[in-house]
């Protein structure tokens, strides 16, 4: 039976082709690398064609939704553009800036703008259910690096991570105590506050010096206090004080005590009645499990804390003058307080803030009555200030299909600006001694402040950064294997520079957080701070992967990045993860580059080699003809297209070669792990070790 006719306003159309489909005269997919390169192994040289003048599309052309479906090294679609894609997508957004508009006349041309490359992803929870992370997450962007790695140099153990679809949360510790062996006394008590202080500086603040001391009276005195909500409380800080200090029996124990409690003091009734208390409480609880690396049910807490503040309405700062002054000044702090933990955590998972739609008439307001008193405040008051502006990123840079430059450079004036009056005591040391529990919360205050603030830098800039990278990507490779010329992959200015700021951005927020770490003050449990230093490193890998030569800088950064994750990973599971997936990338950037100087050189030896050399052993004859054969020829193009890398490396490195009788000239290929072995292309009798393989991995 013939197919039926589709309606020509139904007929799906490519409004680009590459060089190979265009000069053949055959039709082309629109995606680059094509189906039909994929298909006669030629992606790597699959790039766009140039147009006419006549033939470029117009502003108002937009490009098929199934445009965004590439093919990686393993010949499987992947929802993510490959560095072709990206150089080809932007090269076609320029022809769309050439364009002049027909409204107006504009001298100077407006920077194109660049499709987001990053995509919402579904990721398994503990239970196994799918959740969301949005396309702004780290998370997200995490696998649009995995993809490109593996067009470049195959499967590896970062590209194939069978996490990879696994949203990392850890259990509620079971067999809690019902009571704690021993009694803390007040110093303990002290202690605990001392660092649960520092834990949250420059993130909330919702209880003063004051309010503090009351509320721990209640674990000193219970029976003075009957109000359950202020014991449950007091019961939060303790245990946030006992998880972000350094782990020991009484500290965990500690910890799952108060938290259990205050747990189960939460749901018994306290929802029916909202109140400060009750928002400062599930604030708390929020906290605590991010550090508990339970970040979904801190998203529902968050939720509740929102909703409970909505109800009291203290986003309505214009009403503030209804209530007594001193309870101004502690509506006001639990709002922003309130305000940056949902923005924080919001934006480190892509998904739409609780707060985003409740914005005051009076943007200064909570600003206005907050008591600017003490460090702790002027961090708070910071923080609330560029998490407005971080929400503004947001909601204008990813809730669209591209991001303009223009956009994005306006909202770096408004960071720039910010940071221009930021007051003395938070770009500046204190001038006390690093040993003393104040200069510590101090220090910690302004490093969480300027984290903040690198943070939404790299949130602005990231989507420039993955175009850039993508057309170095693309001209790189192609220098290495002689492909399309490399005037077609050009960069646009405005993303180069703004490409700049994110690395620029990625690298000071690892230096100064180095700083910190090198003078012995970091905790032991920073709960927000370790998803910081990830997307940032994460930054500064991939520029790392588009580099044939190592930047020093970026290099003792990133290695800086993965110690402060080793040692978070000793009392943080996902700190353990982020440490796992850079370990993993940094030794794909090693292989990228070891693949790059081993084609340069086969590239110079091709026609002259060195005859005689008194420091130089010459290598034998043998040898030469062994390295000139056509099949390791053959072998050494076909790597970083297919992905067939070193299948021995993964036995060798784990001893099974004398074991298995392997002869060691068969290790002539580098790269594949183990846990892609099953997905070897070859069969045949010469390969029935796969299967043995299989069964001792």
């Amino acid at each position: 039976m013939p197919r039926p006719k589709v309606h020509p306003a139904n007929r799906l159309r490519a409004y680009e082709a590459c060089n190979a489909c265009r000069s053949t005269k055959k039709r082309c997919s629109g995606t680059f690398p094509c189906s039909k390169c994929i298909r006669l192994g030629r992606a790597d040289t699959c790039v766009p064609s140039p147009r006419s003048a006549a033939q470029r599309p117009t502003a108002n052309t937009r490009i098929s939704g199934n445009s965004n479906v590439s093919y990686d090294s393993g010949r499987r679609p992947s929802t993510t553009l490959g560095a072709n894609a990206l150089a080809g997508r932007a090269d076609s957004a320029s022809f769309e800036a050439s364009e002049p508009s027909r409204s107006t006349v504009d001298t100077q041309p407006m920077s194109p703008e660049t499709l987001h490359r990053t995509h919402p992803r579904m990721l398994r929870n503990l239970r196994g259910e799918r959740v969301y992370v949005g396309k702004a997450a780290s998370l997200s962007f995490l696998q649009l690096v995995r993809d490109t790695v593996s067009q470049y140099i195959g499967p590896s153990q970062f590209s194939h991570n069978m996490k990879s679809e696994d949203m990392l949360e850890t259990e509620t510790p079971h067999g809690t105590p019902p009571t704690l062996e021993s009694s803390l006394d007040s110093y303990q008590l002290l202690q605990y506050y001392q660092t649960y202080s520092s834990a949250t500086s420059g993130f909330i603040y919702v209880l003063s010096s004051a309010e503090a001391m009351e509320v721990l009276d209640a674990l000193i005195e219970p029976s003075t206090h009957p109000d359950r909500t202020e014991m449950a409380v007091a019961g939060m800080v303790i245990a946030i004080g006992a998880q972000a200090s350094k782990r020991t029996v009484s500290t965990e124990q500690a910890e799952r005590y108060f938290f259990s409690r205050a747990q189960r003091s939460a749901f018994e009734g306290m929802l029916e009645n909202p109140s400060l208390t009750l928002i400062r409480l599930f604030l708390l609880m929020s906290f605590y499990m991010l550090g508990a690396c339970r970040r979904n049910a801190a998203f529902m807490y968050l939720g509740v804390a929102v909703r409970a503040a909505v109800a009291l309405g203290l986003h309505l700062t214009e009403l503030a003058d209804a209530v007594p002054s001193p309870e101004q000044h502690q509506r006001a702090r639990v709002w922003m307080s309130v305000y940056n933990l949902d923005l924080l955590v919001s934006s480190i998972l892509g998904r739409p803030a609780a707060t985003a739609a409740l914005r005051s008439e009076t943007e200064d307001g909570p600003i206005r009555y907050a008591l600017l008193e003490g460090h702790m405040s002027i961090g708070l008051v910071a923080s609330y200030g560029v998490s407005r502006i971080l929400e503004e990123i947001i909601s204008s840079m990813y809730s669209k299909e591209g991001a303009s430059a223009e956009l994005a450079d306006s909202l770096l004036a408004k960071l720039k600006q910010w940071s221009d009056e930021l007051p003395g005591p938070l770009v500046e040391p204190p001038n006390l001694d690093f040993d003393e529990p104040a200069a510590r919360t101090h220090i910690i205050n302004n490093l969480h402040v300027a984290c903040i603030y690198h943070f939404a830098v790299i949130t602005v800039t990231r989507p420039f950064l993955v175009s850039v990278l993508g057309v170095r990507l693309a001209r790189l490779h192609n220098d290495s294997t002689d492909g399309a010329p490399s005037d077609l992959l050009h960069e646009d200015a405005a993303h180069s520079n703004l490409a700049t700021a994110c690395i620029d951005s990625a690298l000071y927020m690892i230096q100064t957080c180095a700083e910190v770490h090198r003078s012995g003050l970091m905790l032991g449990n920073m709960c927000i701070l370790k998803a910081f230093i990830f997307a940032a490193a994460l930054v500064l890998g991939f520029s790392m992967f588009s580099r044939k030569e190592a930047e020093p800088s970026h290099e003792q950064a990133y290695g800086e990045a993965l110690e402060i994750l080793r040692v978070l990973s000793e009392q943080s599971a996902q700190a353990g993860h982020y440490f796992e997936i850079l370990s993993c990338l940094g030794n794909a950037v090693a292989e990228q580059r070891r693949r790059l100087v081993q084609h340069s050189r086969q590239t110079k030896g091709r026609y002259v080699s060195k005859l005689f050399s008194l420091d130089d052993r010459r290598p034998s004859v043998e040898v030469q003809e062994g390295l000139d054969t056509p099949f390791n020829n053959g072998v050494s193009a076909m790597a970083p297209e297919a992905g067939i890398s070193d299948p021995w490396a993964g036995i060798q490195r784990l001893g099974f070669m004398d074991s298995l009788g392997i002869d060691a000239a068969l290790s002539g290929l580098d790269g594949m792990q183990l846990p892609v072995w099953d997905s070897f292309p070859f069969v045949g009798e010469a390969f029935q070790l796969q299967g043995r393989v299989g069964d001792v991995t």
